[in-house]
């Protein structure tokens, strides 16, 4: 309890950090500032992998935040090995997410966070329909040598937005929600559909909270529950 209590004065100096660092992105992207995007954009993830590390956050949620991280800073390229790259670095993010809902699920449930009532308003045909439909409407307009590595990622990002509502509750599945708006919104600038206006802006607005949701709700979840963190197979994190 007192490293908990120790913790957050670095916990909210790096929230803090992340904030300003999402707002620098955001606003660089609203106004047109490559340079201000560019430097911001690879700073989002390890603030907040940092804060959740300092939080005693389980290993597998800190690898999800890097491995996002790593898809970030390689998507800054427009070549399209980097594209590939970045997705594989987010589709090993969304399996680090995937094993920690399961893990944290079996062992107990979060029910009292409205799991079971997400997983009886959204059952996992709704996703599936969901994912089919638009990878069936994506599907002719993607580059031929897209195509299956799209599909295949859409999949995994599904099983994700999908466990994390049903395994950890509305917080965490709105988290998922975003994170699968903010990728289909990519997919179909790759289709080259019409965009919105500023389309990258609207991009790092749904991806920027919904890695803070994600994180944050598990965080909220694990912590509330009795004993700490270490007993599920982690070891905390110590601050200086």
């Amino acid at each position: 309890m007192t490293a908990r209590k120790e913790s957050r004065p670095h916990s909210d100096r790096l929230v803090a950090a992340f904030a300003l660092a999402a707002l620098v992105d955001l606003v660089s992207l609203a106004v047109g500032f490559d340079p201000g995007h560019t430097v911001a954009k690879p700073l989002l993830m390890p603030l907040l992998a940092a804060c959740a590390g300092v939080r005693g956050a389980p290993r597998l949620l800190v690898l999800a935040l890097l491995f996002g991280w790593g898809g970030d800073t390689l998507l800054l390229s427009d070549a399209d090995p980097a594209f590939l790259a970045g997705m594989a670095s987010f589709a090993a993010g969304h399996v680090c997410y995937v094993a920690l809902f399961l893990r944290n699920s079996r062992r107990g449930g979060y029910g009292r966070y409205g799991a079971s009532r997400v997983r009886a308003l959204l059952p996992a045909p709704t996703y599936t329909v969901a994912l089919v439909t638009t990878v069936t409407l994506l599907w002719p307009d993607l580059p031929a040598d897209l195509r299956i590595s799209v599909a295949g990622y859409s999949t995994l990002l599904t099983a994700m937005a999908y466990t994390a509502a049903t395994r950890l509750g509305p917080v965490v599945g709105t988290g998922g929600a975003l994170f699968l708006l903010s990728d289909t919104l990519i997919a179909t600038g790759v289709a080259d559909w019409p965009q919105l206006p500023r389309p990258e802006l609207w991009i790092m607005l749904t991806y920027i909270t919904a890695q803070f949701l994600l994180a944050a709700g598990t965080l909220r979840a694990l912590e509330a529950r009795p004993g700490p963190m270490a007993t599920y197979g982690e070891v905390r994190s110590t601050t200086p």
